[in-house]
């Protein structure tokens, strides 16, 4: 059974920059897609970013493109969400999640029921 446990979440003011981590245990990797989702209070929660399995190809929601950006260490069984130019409304509880798949054709990787397997979330807060 996979699991996975996210960490790097905090506080940081406007225009800074965290990374956030992603670390699986219970099996390897490289079979996985991996997603960031972000669930802000009141809110639903979206679709941050996501990497294929290799890493081939990624996906980032707009308002993120520019400032995020998401890798993987299949090695090291983790997953990274690099986050700069912080802004308030990226203020959430960032989760991570994987589906066992191989390739990213005709896979919708921003939709909450496209993934299997979640973690439990780390609280990341922007404000001065």
């Amino acid at each position: 059974q996979l699991q996975l446990v996210e960490s790097g979440g905090g506080l940081v003011q406007p225009g800074g920059s965290l990374r956030l981590s992603c670390a699986a245990s219970g099996s390897t990797l490289d079979r996985y897609a991996i997603a960031w989702f972000r669930q802000a209070p009141g809110k639903e929660r979206e679709g941050v970013s996501c990497i294929s399995s290799r890493g081939g190809s990624t996906n980032y929601a707009d308002s993120v493109k520019g400032r995020f950006t998401i890798s993987r260490d299949n090695a090291k069984n983790t997953v990274y969400l690099q986050m700069n130019s912080l802004k308030p409304e990226d203020t959430a509880v960032y989760y991570c999640a994987a589906e066992e798949r191989l390739s990213f054709r005709a896979f919708v990787c921003s939709l909450v029921s496209s993934f299997e397997y979640w973690g439990q979330g780390t609280q990341v807060t922007v404000s001065s």
